[in-house]
Formats: structure tokens, C-alpha cells, sequence
């Protein structure tokens, strides 16, 4: 239908007319429809949304390949798609594979070559895949063997492709497990560096209860060394957290009259053993010195909480790793390790002023900054303080001391994206407004309102919109002077408090 009308050729155009279709769209009347037309248009709607993921895929592709993620300024075209456009990760993912999938890229020499999927590329221009089933097709692809032809890989992608026009994502899947058994029936093929390539850990992010789940592929090597650790670590009766008679370590040298007492005692599902365990196995190397001695903040357990949750013993607390942690369970963290524990007060993050002669940041230094910054500061950036470097500002090229308020959090991306060129990035510690005290970025040379990093730390955003309601409450926000803060409560058996007043 789209050949009877007068479409422009420039994308950026054809891309606002798109934009002004959907606004329409969704201001229409749809009660006037027949059941048939409201069917039909969903239809047509939802191959109008494969074919735009095709689009977006190529829209995406020339942002990497021209690197105008920069100009946006993003360090790499995944953040671009986090930071800019605002992506989910998940989200950000699926992008990303259906680029890397169907879109032409280009080699060292600047020749387009073909696509990866080309006959996955072709479904999606006709309407027929979407971003899921391309998930899903490049997931299998992945899992042939390298020993496979490329012929027949190639057949197999063509395949699945074509039947997949016909299929759910979740179809897609179960007609790949199919190929890949036919191709690799026996598993004879593959070897030890497909293995590698597979290889995985992953701590997938908090849920509401701030309980986490671990994504893996174990290599058969470390599979067999947890099995067998868990065999001792996780029998019936061993390091049952809700039962203080049970032995704790390794069953073997255990009492074995205890760990028969225990045993009888012990209700948990062997799930539950094999996640106590491990925890005890953490215990067992952080007890023993397993972070070592360095000063650099990773190799520490840091905690950082709010006086008035400590106080309470409720809330949460944040370590430098990005991990939020009920405040009761610190105690139990500081019995088997040394934490250091950073107290701030109410909303405010200011810290007291530490200077340093040196380029690199003391241990006291990054540990004021992490209770400050959470993290990276660059607006949008989630990368924890673990990951991060004490960046100067400005620049300790450009004469900035290593002194507290010339400091702030930035992940290594976003650290050498600050620069007094065009395309950059500047940073400064506000000194005004409600968001005092904290790191503010903007692009080099422009006048955009400094922006801060509100991802790690939501819970100050509230109460400074609310405080930018009212003129009075602004100024009552800038012009108040936050009294010293009380002696805190006792810390923890081995806790070290660093108090970090207003």
C-alpha cells in the first residue's frame, strides 16, 4: 500500500512522518471499527513493528559504525543505548544482537559485507520475525560448533529462519535444539574451545526482596570441583545458619556426634544446603584474609548506611559492589570479616575536606568519595564504585590536586571521556542548588545545566524536586546550615566507622 503514496527519501524525514502516524494513531477513535478491521490493523500494526526492529537494527548499526555515539556522549554504542535512548538492559541486549545479526556491517577497508543472519534479515524486512525470534535464531547459531561447515551452519540458519515465520520465539527455540542435535548428535563436536567461548558467571540484578539470581554455564572442570566442595560443605546438618549447634566448614573433621544432632534437626532442601554453603565458604575466605591487603577499595568489604537506619537497625545499606543489604544482617557480615562502615547524615552526601599531595586517592579518600557517589557520577551510568576510578577535576594533567573536593567517582569510560575539546565531556562538585556537594557533568564548552547521576541514588531525587517547587524551599535548601551530627551509635563488633557529616 505504501507505493500509492508520495513518500520523501531522506530517513530523518521518513522517520518524523512515522512518529506523527503513531501520535495519530494514538488519538483516533477505534469503537467506530468492525471486529475484522480492528484485527486486521493489529496485524498490519504488529509487521509494521518486525519490519521497524530491522530498522532500528540498521539505525543502530551506523551510529557503532560512524562512532556518533560520542556526540551523545556515550562511551561505547551499548551505553548509547542505556544512557541516550534509555534502554532497559535487557532491552539494550536484544538491540544489540539484532545489529550484530542483520545489519551490513563493514570490514578494516570500508567494504559493506553482508549480514550475519542474511536469511534471518530477510524474514525481519518482510514482517515476519521480531527482535525475540532473532534472539533466539542467533542464541542457536552461536551453539554450533566451530567444526560445523560454514555450508552447513549457513543451511541451518536459512532454515530455521524460514520456519521460524511460522513460529513463536519460543518455537524458534525448540526447533533449534532440534538442528543443533542434528548436526552434533553426539556431542562429538565440540571441543574445548567452544567450551571456553560458552563459559559464564553471572549475578543477574536485585529483585524487590533483594534477592538475586545467577545466570552460569560451568565449564565441566569447575562444575566437578563445586560438586565435590559441596559435598562436604553442604551435607544434612552442616553450617545451617538457622541452628547455632550446627558445625560450621567442611563436614569432614567435623564432630561427627554434632553433625548427627544436626543432621536430624536439618529441614532444608538440598537448594537451600548448597546456597548456605557457599555462603559459608565466603565466610571461611573472607575470615582468612582472602581480600587481602591492599589499599585499593575493591579489595575491602565496604558499607555505607544512613545514621537513622543504623540507628533503628531497619532500612538498607549499600556496599561499595552495588549490592543493597538489610542493615540487620551487617552484624552478621562484621562476625566473620571487617567491613569498613561509612555513616552519612539525612540527604546530604557533602563530605569533609581531604587533601592529598599524590595523584592516586588514599583508601580514607575513596572511601568518603563511595559515600558520596555510590559510583560512577556520569548521568546514567549504573557501574558501581568497585569499578570505578577517583577522577580529578579538573584533570591532574591540568594541575587538579588529589584533594576531596576536587574528586568524584567515574567508571574508566566515562574518566577518559572528559575533555576540554568539543565532544567531551566536563565535570565540577556543585556548589549550589539542591544537589550541592555532588558531581555535575556536561557536554565540553556548552551551557547545559549540569546533570547528576540520579541512577545509583533515587532516593535523593524526591526531595529535591520537591524542594525546587517552591522558591522558598529552594532557598531555605541553600541557605541552611546543617548543625555537626551527634555521636552515632556503637559500630558493630569489628566494624570501622567513617563518620561522613553534612
Amino acid at each position: 500500500m505504501t507505493d500509492t503514496f508520495d513518500l520523501p527519501d531522506s530517513p530523518l524525514e521518513l522517520a518524523r512522518l512515522q512518529d506523527a502516524v503513531a501520535v495519530k494513531l494514538s488519538s483516533v477513535a477505534l469503537t467506530p471499527m468492525t471486529d475484522d478491521d480492528v484485527l486486521l490493523t493489529a496485524k498490519v500494526l504488529e509487521q509494521s513493528h518486525r519490519r521497524s526492529d530491522g530498522v532500528d537494527a540498521r539505525i543502530f548499526a551506523e551510529v557503532s559504525t560512524r562512532g556518533a555515539y560520542r556526540k551523545a556522549g556515550a562511551q561505547t554504542p551499548g551505553k548509547y543505548l542505556t544512557s541516550a535512548l534509555r534502554l532497559g538492559a535487557g532491552a539494550s541486549k536484544r538491540r544489540l544482537t539484532a545489529a550484530l545479526a542483520i545489519s551490513p556491517m563493514y570490514n578494516y577497508s570500508g567494504d559493506q559485507l553482508d549480514p550475519t543472519l542474511p536469511a534471518t534479515a530477510a524474514a525481519v524486512a518482510d514482517g515476519d520475525l521480531s527482535v525475540d525470534h532473532i534472539t533466539e535464531i542467533s542464541a542457536v547459531i552461536d551453539e554450533i560448533p566451530a567444526a560445523i561447515p560454514a555450508e552447513d551452519k549457513a543451511r541451518a540458519e536459512a532454515e530455521l529462519a524460514e520456519l521460524s515465520r511460522e513460529l513463536t520465539p519460543e518455537g524458534t527455540r525448540e526447533v533449534g535444539r532440534r538442528i543443533l542435535a542434528h548436526l552434533d548428535p553426539d556431542g562429538s563436536l565440540t571441543d574445548d574451545a567452544d567450551r571456553a567461548r560458552t563459559r559464564g558467571f553471572a549475578i543477574q540484578p536485585q529483585d524487590k526482596r533483594l534477592m538475586s539470581k545467577i545466570r552460569a554455564q560451568l565449564s565441566p572442570s569447575l562444575r566437578a570441583k563445586l560438586e565435590a566442595t559441596l559435598t562436604l560443605w553442604a551435607e544434612p546438618g552442616m553450617n545451617n545458619p538457622d541452628d547455632p549447634e550446627s558445625p560450621r566448614g567442611a563436614a569432614l573433621g567435623a564432630d561427627a556426634e554434632a553433625l548427627s544432632a544436626a543432621r536430624e534437626r536439618d529441614t532444608r532442601s538440598q537448594s537451600q544446603r548448597n546456597h548456605d554453603a557457599l555462603e559459608a565458604m565466603l565466610d571461611h575466605l573472607l575470615a582468612n584474609g582472602a581480600l587481602g591487603d591492599s589499599a585499593a577499595l575493591p579489595s575491602h568489604l565496604v558499607v555505607t548506611a544512613s545514621l537513622e537506619d543504623l540507628e533503628n537497625r531497619a532500612g538498607v545499606a549499600v556496599t561499595a559492589t552495588g549490592t543493597r543489604l538489610p542493615v540487620t544482617d551487617l552484624v552478621d557480615i562484621a562476625a566473620d570479616a571487617t567491613p569498613w562502615l561509612e555513616v552519612f547524615e539525612g540527604q546530604s552526601s557533602q563530605v569533609l575536606h581531604l587533601g592529598r599531595g599524590k595523584r592516586l586517592a588514599s583508601l580514607a579518600q575513596r572511601l568518603a568519595l563511595f559515600g558520596r557517589d555510590r559510583g560512577c557520577t556520569a548521568p546514567g551510568c549504573t557501574t558501581p564504585w568497585s569499578r570505578t576510578q577517583a577522577h580529578h577535576m579538573p584533570d591532574w594533567q591540568d594541575g587538579g590536586p588529589t584533594d576531596i573536593d576536587h574528586l568524584g567517582g567515574a567508571c574508566g569510560g566515562h574518566n577518559r571521556s572528559v575533555s576540554t575539546t568539543p565532544g567531551g565531556w566536563e565535570t565540577t562538585v556543585l556548589t549550589s542548588g539542591p544537589f550541592k556537594g555532588r558531581v555535575g557533568w556536561r557536554p565540553t564548552g556548552s551551557n547545559q545545566p549540569w546533570k547528576v547521576n540520579h541512577s545509583l541514588q533515587p532516593e535523593k531525587l524526591l526531595p529535591a524536586i520537591r524542594a525546587t517547587q517552591s522558591g522558598s524551599a529552594v532557598e531555605k535548601w541553600l541557605s541552611c546550615r546543617i548543625p555537626a551530627p551527634p555521636p552515632g551509635p556503637p559500630a558493630p563488633p569489628g566494624v570501622d566507622v567513617v563518620r561522613n557529616p553534612a
